[in-house]
This record gives C-alpha cells, structure tokens and sequence, in this order.
C-alpha cells in the first residue's frame, strides 16, 4: 500500500509534507475553547465547523482560532466557506461534494492553499485526487448523527481508499478511541472526528496520537 505522503506524478502540498496528522480535530459549540485545548494536547491539523452561525460571527470566532493556532504552528482548515478562510487567513478549506467545485476553488485562492474534498466513496475519492485535492476526508466510516443523511461506508472502503490514493487520507464519521485501533490496522494514521472532542480536548488528542503513534 503506498505512503499517505507518498504520491506518484501527484504533487504533494508543502504544508502537507513533513507529518501526518494523527488527531484531525473538528470543533463544535465552544469552537475557540476546543480549539485553545487541542492547539495544548499537540494538535496538528484544526478545522472550524460552524453550520449556523451568522457568517460576521463566524469570521470573529475564525479570527481568534487562526491567533491560536498560528501560535502553536498548527494548520488551520475552515468547512465549507472559502470566504472565511482567506479574511481570517486560514491555511486551508475543506470542501463538500455540493460545494464549490475544486477546479474552480483553485482558481481564487493562494498557492500552497490546502484544499480538502469529503469523499463518501472510492470513486469520489479517485475523482478528488485526480482534480488536484491535497488531502480527502472519507467517511462516514461509521455511523454518526452529524452525517445522518449518508450510509456507512465500512472499512472495507476506507482500506480501497488508501491503496488507490496517494494523497493523505482522513477517516471520519463514528470514530472513537476503541475503532480507531480497527482503522490503525489498515493504515489509517489521520483520525477526523467532531463529538469526541468537544470534553476533555487536549487529553483526547494526546490519546488519539498515542494510538495512531504520530
């Protein structure tokens, strides 16, 4: 199986590079306080996701988490608004399926800009490589309240997902620290999750790169 930094004829984004990720923290409800305590736990990738927040309020709370992670050097992705991450300065943006399309994202931001697609198949994941993605989310690998409307992809795909692609992989969608050890075993070293973060932040995310061993 290749490396998930190892890309052939790909080339990989410089922020992307050096480490794998290991605890990929999302936030929710207290997004600077989550933020604050993973950046202390020794976080290495952080994204805001905000889905109802007025966007001046999101910008505020986008501002406050790209001083703190910038003092942590951790890399800052923002879901969904592209808009939002380039005011506040993010590194980065994770884009849906029904987003706006990579090809044309790639268009208004910055080199070295990181941009990450959802996948919920292997195809879509294949399809995302090929359009120029840095990394891909897949996932649901289990099932999770966040993403009702999606079936479970198992790990069966996860494990087709990293074989076929050679830009990072993220698995997200259920996880938790006991089927984090079951996605270890078929290489997944990039963990993505939402609810288990939100008590305990910077504990958990010792814990999660102890066991992805990053």
């Amino acid at each position: 199986m290749p490396g998930l930094f190892q890309r052939n004829c790909v080339k990989i984004n410089k922020k992307l590079q050096k480490t794998n990720f290991g605890a990929y923290v999302i936030t929710s409800k207290n997004h600077v306080k989550t933020a604050a305590e993973a950046c202390k736990g020794g976080v290495r990738i952080l994204q805001y996701r905000d889905k109802y927040s007025k966007r001046n309020e999101m910008l505020k709370v986008a501002d406050e988490i790209r001083a703190i992670t910038k003092e942590y050097n951790v890399l800052f992705i923002v879901n969904d608004f592209i808009d939002i991450a380039l005011i506040s300065g993010a590194d980065g943006v994770q884009l849906g399926q029904d987003d706006i399309p990579l090809e044309r994202a790639r268009k208004i931001t910055p080199d070295n800009f990181v941009i990450g697609i959802s996948a919920h198949s292997l195809a879509q994941a294949v399809e995302a490589e090929n359009k120029g993605a840095d990394y891909i989310g897949i996932g649901p690998v289990f099932s999770t309240p966040t993403k009702r409307d999606y079936k479970p992809i198992g790990i069966s795909t996860v494990k087709e997902v990293l074989f076929r692609v050679n830009i990072p992989v993220v698995a997200i969608g259920g996880l938790n620290l006991e089927n984090i050890k079951k996605l270890k075993k078929i290489g997944v070293k990039n963990a993505a999750m939402v609810r288990m973060f939100q008590g305990n932040t910077m504990e958990k995310v010792k814990k999660v790169n102890f066991l992805l061993k990053v």
